[in-house]
């Protein structure tokens, strides 16, 4: 199939890339950098850019919509900004691809949705959980759940086929050095104090990025249209056991020290993959000790090589 990939060239969408070229596709990264792989297409748009959509979604049979702001403490700065590009640009590529004739648009949510869920006491939530409007969530969080309305609506309004996919905490190489295992990384080669939120007991249940990848060419399937699927972790991970595993993984003498929780931060739900597994034939394969045997040593390269060229600089 002949794909296109907003987002192409960040960290989850050249894994994405990969594992789309991988199963035989013909892909393109839709950006405004190059693709991290010489081997792909590549189309420089905006996604704030309505008629550089249109021209760069031409003869596509999917997308897959992954460019947004996703770092929540880039949302607080501009929160305006966000909007613009989590809420506006995921209108501008339903209608690019609606005027394209674009056969589907995959979009990259989150599970960070049912932060808004009403309390129920019944412990795992799916893709079915309804949200409550009042609840005190993060303002990403509502980008995200405006984002999925949009793909309703063009379905609704246009007939614009849609597969919503709403990520666990990803994490691997060519992660953003803000992420929380890049900066306990940073903290323990230098030797400073891991900090968390609390007590350090929220979790998440992370998945790895590989993982996460290869559910993009599974929902490909006919059988994810106009479908929501969960992509979660299959581990509930603590971030107290994340600063552990960096301490023990680095050898650094770094302690843990507590800080004050954030209001409206995600504190983690039992969220159920079961429709992902059933429908898609998906299900993690990378539990989290593999992983972050295979994450920490490309960040520890890569800060390593920051600081050098950092002292180099001075």
């Amino acid at each position: 199939m002949r794909l296109g990939v907003t987002g192409g060239a960040g960290f989850i969408g050249s894994h994405v890339v990969d594992a789309l070229a991988g199963a035989g596709h013909d892909v393109t990264v839709i950006d405004v950098r190059p693709p991290q792989r010489p081997d792909v297409g590549y189309r420089e748009a905006s996604v704030l850019d309505a008629g550089e959509l249109v021209s760069a979604t031409v003869g596509m049979e999917a997308i897959f919509h992954l460019a947004a702001v996703a770092d929540v403490n880039d949302v607080v700065r501009d929160p305006v900004g966000a909007i613009d590009l989590n809420i506006g640009a995921t209108a501008r590529v339903l209608e690019a691809a609606r005027v394209s004739g674009v056969g589907r648009v995959i979009l990259a949510s989150t599970v960070w949705v049912y932060s808004s869920l009403a309390p129920s006491g019944t412990g795992t939530v799916d893709e079915g959980a309804p949200l409550a409007l009042d609840a005190n969530r993060h303002l990403y969080t509502s980008s995200k759940i405006a984002a999925e309305m949009l793909c309703h609506d063009y379905w609704s309004m246009a007939q614009l086929p849609f597969t919503i996919l709403r990520y666990g905490i990803p994490y691997g190489p060519r992660m953003r050095l803000s992420l929380v295992m890049p900066v306990f990384v940073r903290k323990a080669l230098a030797g400073e104090p891991l900090t968390v939120a609390g007590d350090g007991s929220q979790y998440r249940k992370f998945v790895y990025v590989e993982d996460l990848a290869r559910a993009h060419v599974l929902a490909l399937g006919e059988r994810a249209t106009n479908q929501t699927y969960n992509l979660d972790g299959r581990e509930k991970i603590t971030i107290r056991r994340i600063a552990e595993t960096v301490i023990r993984l680095t050898g650094s003498p770094s302690t843990i020290e507590s800080m004050p929780a954030r209001s409206g931060d995600y504190v983690g739900e039992d969220v159920s993959s079961e429709k992902a597994r059933l429908e898609l034939g998906w299900q993690p394969e990378i539990d989290f000790e593999e992983g972050m045997r295979r994450t920490v040593p490309w960040l520890v390269e890569r800060l390593s090589a920051e600081r050098s060229a950092a002292v180099q600089n001075r």
